[in-house]
């Protein structure tokens, strides 16, 4: 792998260089920017992307929790690409800055990855590494 793709990128990449990533949607229309990436510290997966849409300079501002495997790379156009349409996007259960939402509880999560089609990250279960039992 690494002969084939000198450097960081594109499998294994820093949450700073993919903060601010234009997101897209299959037609190609801009959705809004990537803003963070969560992880989840436990089983060492990233969660979501939150995208941010809207505003000016923060304000009026909503923010979406897009689970990880919603959202498909695009290296060529250095972006991410949602196969949702714009209408839809909206409709998403979103937040403000100011009021994010209970990221872990698992009931949220498990309605955030319906809505967008997906499985939820927790439920593959090869490969995930299981949080340690205190001493």
């Amino acid at each position: 792998m690494a002969s084939v793709h000198p450097g960081p990128g594109p499998y294994v990449m820093s949450c700073a260089t993919l903060s601010g990533d234009t997101v897209i949607d299959a037609r190609g229309e801009d959705l809004g920017k990537l803003d963070h990436v969560m992880l989840d510290v436990p089983s060492g997966r990233i969660a979501y992307g939150v995208l941010a849409r809207g505003g000016v300079f923060g304000i009026g501002e909503r923010l979406f929790a897009i689970p990880w495997n919603a959202l498909t790379l695009d290296t060529e156009r250095n972006c991410f690409v949602l196969d949702v349409d714009r209408d839809r996007l909206e409709r998403a259960p979103g937040f403000d800055r100011d009021h994010w939402p209970a990221m872990a509880d698992e009931r949220w999560a498990a309605r955030v990855h319906e809505y967008f089609g997906v499985r939820p990250y927790w439920s593959h279960a090869e490969g995930v590494r299981q949080p340690r039992q205190p001493m």
